[in-house]
């Protein structure tokens, strides 16, 4: 999808309308001579009533700072110990950088203002040694933040915190980019980086659910390089206490956070949390289930009869959709991998839950899984249902020639003349 095609854009919209998106962008993101860019990107976010709110860093700067002044600084990511030096030179970073933010919000017309709604104490003595100027996030001032937003202005929170006596602290910007997802009940939290995601090893995680990343943190930890470890953990984090996704993308990408938000693919990594665990693969007790739910489907022509036999012939490729245990939608994925192909076959939404997003959520569920398998290219034959494919699911048509010949012998003899649908999986 181009990014200049408002259409593949606007199906978004009503999902994420009057939604909070928290952003956080590293310190050397904003140096970065794509962050205007990203700045034209939160205008269009802004413009489509999705509220956001700036978190940055500054660990950047504060190095940079430290070799104009010939100082070292003790704590570069507000996680080790702050001196009073350090402390300085993060007060001039964060100041200098979030002006730099605030001229470029202004250079897009966008209304912003920085907070002071970090709400710190000190992080203490810690294995005996005295953390000094170094802050915990103990909570984000909610109101502030909301009253802002609901005013159309863009709150800015700097690596900084404040206690109850006024005193300042240099905290952690994942933390405070996490403790404003978790307070404002966020729909996404953005980690913008130097990294195009998040890195274990050398694969790049393209799309992995809140369990699988907790278990990566507790066998492979060493695996992800430093400077990606704190987004990991706090994407965990976050998704643990309710945000929906988290998403590590490379900030210096053009129009890459609003390909990582409009589109399927994304250019990042997400993490996501609970709501794709509403799809689980089916048990041999679904069968029924699936019959039951598709036999409407079949007698009108838009599914193709499946036997109970066939269907458990090929249960592995067959997944369900899920609302309080109750199975209400269904798809299923087979495949030829010698070929690099896969079929999305079997899509069925229940009538009682029809325009809900939930096709569209088993569509990326299944592009998702074919990806992981390595495929290259995913088809589906519809007879009813192909402008669907074509103007929700990205799917361009086909022809019989498309097909594996083992699934093009089946398609001669159903005599049913479907449409062939290819989706090119990048």
């Amino acid at each position: 999808m181009k990014l200049t095609d408002l259409r593949g854009i606007l199906r978004y919209i009503p999902q994420f309308r009057d939604k909070t998106f928290i952003i956080n962008v590293d310190g050397a993101i904003v140096t970065d001579e794509n962050f205007t860019n990203l700045l034209v990107d939160i205008a269009v976010l802004r413009s489509l009533n999705i509220h956001v709110v700036l978190v940055h860093g500054a660990s950047a700067q504060i190095r940079a700072l430290a070799r104009e002044t010939g100082r070292a600084p003790s704590n570069l990511d507000g996680t080790g110990i702050t001196d009073e030096a350090t402390l300085q030179l993060a007060l001039t970073a964060a100041n200098r950088l979030t002006h730099e933010i605030l001229e470029g919000l202004a250079a897009n017309d966008l209304r912003a203002a920085c907070t002071n709604a970090v709400i710190a104490h000190p992080a203490g003595i810690l294995h005996g040694v005295d953390q000094l100027f170094t802050g915990k996030v103990e909570r984000v001032d909610t109101e502030l933040l909301q009253r802002l937003l609901a005013q159309g202005i863009i709150p800015i929170l700097p690596p900084l915190g404040f206690d109850g006596e006024g005193k300042t602290y240099r905290v952690n910007s994942d933390g405070v980019a996490l403790a404003a997802a978790e307070a404002l009940k966020a729909a996404k939290l953005m980690f913008i980086t130097a990294h195009d995601g998040i890195r274990v090893g050398e694969r790049i995680i393209r799309q992995m659910p809140l369990a699988d990343l907790e278990s990566v943190l507790t066998l492979q930890r060493q695996a992800i390089p430093p400077d990606l470890l704190s987004k990991a953990i706090h994407a965990a984090a976050a998704c643990k206490a309710g945000v929906p996704r988290v998403h590590v993308i490379n900030g210096s990408l053009p129009e890459g956070l609003l390909a990582e938000v409009f589109t399927n693919e994304g250019v990042g990594t997400l993490i996501y949390g609970n709501e794709f665990q509403q799809i689980r693969r089916a048990l041999k007790k679904d069968i029924r289930s699936i019959l039951n739910l598709t036999r409407g489907s079949v007698e009108s022509e838009e599914l193709v009869k499946r036997t109970r036999p066939a269907i458990e012939k090929q249960l592995a490729d067959y997944y369900i959709f899920e609302i309080d245990k109750n199975p209400v939608a269904c798809v299923a994925l087979h495949t030829w991998p010698e070929l690099g192909k896969g079929e999305l076959a079997c899509l069925y939404v229940s009538s009682a839950h029809e325009n809900q997003g939930i096709g569209r959520k088993l569509v990326q569920f299944v592009e998702n899984k074919a990806r992981e398998l390595g495929l290259q290219e995913l088809i589906a034959l519809s007879t009813q249902a192909f402008t669907w494919f074509q103007s929700k699911g990205g799917f361009a048509e086909g022809t019989p020639d498309d097909l594996p010949p083992a699934r093009r012998e089946k398609y001669d003899q159903s005599g049913r003349h479907s449409k062939i649908l290819l989706k090119k999986l990048k």
